[in-house]
């Protein structure tokens, strides 16, 4: 593939059954995506030498240090055997630059040796190799889909490897159990922090809070289940979390200006 949104100048497997070892002290020309799949190395982050183990997802950009070495190791038996495989591309381009910036991003996360993540890099090295190839817009389609599980597993990283883990676990807590009645204290347990921490995280996060997260989402709850199901309003209220009648009629009126019932009825004479 070769115009001016994205360029993949390489992508491909290898393993390693020899010691390597490879070190750009002023960076790579270009972006890396690398995925350890099997056995083990070692590369350099943040001034340290980390080890790499399958799952381990490296990203650099051009520029960046870059340092990887596949030692020999002793097994079980006593001898000495070298075994490391990996998928990587080498990339450039408006399309990846413009991706790159979108957020802060480490140069090593873990990802599931999934289909989804693995098929991705396999489909990208088998599109790169092929002699004739009159489609070579479906090697940046699958590259633009791997770039996007990307980010939605960044998003699931550890507190230290990515800051707003807890506050995204949170909200997927509330949005799961929006139509059910739980306390701040409900959700904050069922990701081990304090209240007060949970709150703040969330708010410094969404810059909203999350109570009012969760408002948000029972209302857009019920106004569907206005629209389109035949539950009383009483029931859709109480299928969608209100603890109350009374206070769903005066939370939807202030947001929507009107009552369940004239929403139901307009929604209905506007079909």
């Amino acid at each position: 593939m070769n115009n001016q949104n994205l360029n993949i100048l390489t992508a491909g497997y290898s393993v390693h059954r020899k010691p390597f070892h490879v070190i750009h002290t002023d960076g790579l020309d270009h972006y890396l995506i690398r995925l350890q799949t099997s056995g083990k190395c070692r590369t350099r982050l943040n001034g340290k030498i980390e080890l790499l183990e399958p799952g381990d997802l490296l990203l650099f950009a051009p520029k960046e240090p870059y340092e990887l070495i596949i030692d020999a190791e002793e097994n079980q038996l006593g001898e000495t055997t070298v075994s490391s495989g990996d998928y990587y591309i080498f990339l450039i381009g408006a399309w990846i630059d413009s991706w790159w910036k979108k957020q802060k991003r480490p140069n090593k996360i873990k990802v599931p040796l999934s289909e989804g993540i693995v098929g991705a890099f396999r489909q990208i090295m088998l599109e790169q190799q092929r002699i004739s190839n009159p489609s070579p817009e479906i090697a940046e389609y699958y590259l633009k889909i791997l770039c996007m599980d990307i980010d939605r597993n960044l998003l699931q990283q550890p507190l230290h490897a990515y800051p707003t883990y807890l506050a995204h676990r949170l909200k997927n807590y509330i949005e799961e159990n929006a139509a059910f009645p739980f306390k701040l204290e409900d959700a904050a347990s069922h990701v081990g922090i304090s209240v007060s921490r949970a709150v703040h995280l969330f708010k410094d996060t969404f810059n909203t809070s999350m109570i009012q997260y969760t408002l948000e989402v029972r209302i857009n709850m019920a106004r569907e289940r206005i629209i389109f199901s035949p539950l009383s309003l009483e029931h859709v209220a109480e299928s969608s979390g209100f603890p109350s009648y009374n206070y769903f009629h005066k939370v939807f009126r202030k947001r929507f200006g009107m009552s369940p019932k004239q929403y139901r009825q307009n929604a209905r004479t506007n079909e």
